[in-house]
């Protein structure tokens, strides 16, 4: 395990890793996330084991932006498009099979966009632990499982995304209520 600092030497290190089938542990705008390349099934898997996740529980991607949504084959349509103004920011949309977030901290959208526009992520702390907020706190939790740690001090938001189902029909079903305040609407 090694860490690194967020600058442009952390972001090559930390693309590397990934698109190598490493984890790592990001910063976001919400909490720190623990990360792997989707094109990797061996490094998604090591997210669960590191975490202590049920294995029917799925692991939303971040994306760097709505483009690359629809490149991995989620058209953004409907009440969909209506909630992509909270992107960049702290919504997850699930959308049919997937949930997707766009976050809101710069480093981080380059290092998708550097590993092809998209990664799996979900906060870096064991499950049912709280999320953790800072590095020493994620390097704590499971920090020491991952390949690389990327420290960029204390997250600014501090809660987790709200995550928000959006069906076909345009419904909309708050799964998690976070930073962002949504209703559900019919």
């Amino acid at each position: 395990m090694r860490i690194v600092k967020c600058d442009e030497a952390g972001l090559e290190e930390c693309a590397k890793a990934l698109l190598s089938g490493g984890v790592a542990v990001i910063p976001t705008d919400t909490v720190y996330g623990l990360a792997a390349h989707p094109s990797f099934p061996d490094a998604v898997e090591r997210l669960y084991t590191i975490k202590g996740r049920e294995a029917k529980k799925p692991i939303a991607l971040l994306a760097s932006d709505a483009d690359a949504v629809e490149r991995f084959g989620y058209p953004i349509a409907g009440r969909a498009k209506e909630l992509v103004k909270f992107w960049p920011g702290a919504l997850t949309m699930v959308i049919g099979a997937e949930g997707f977030r766009v976050p809101d901290h710069g480093w981080t959208r380059r290092l998708l966009a550097r590993c092809g526009g998209l990664l799996r992520v979900t906060s870096a702390n064991l499950s049912g632990q709280r999320p953790a907020t800072d590095a020493p706190a994620a390097l704590a939790d499971v920090g020491l499982s991952a390949d690389i740690v990327v420290d960029d001090g204390v997250s600014p938001g501090g809660v987790p995304s709200t995550v928000v189902r959006v069906s076909p029909d345009g419904a909309t079903e708050v799964l998690r209520q976070g930073a962002i305040g949504i209703c559900s609407q019919a």
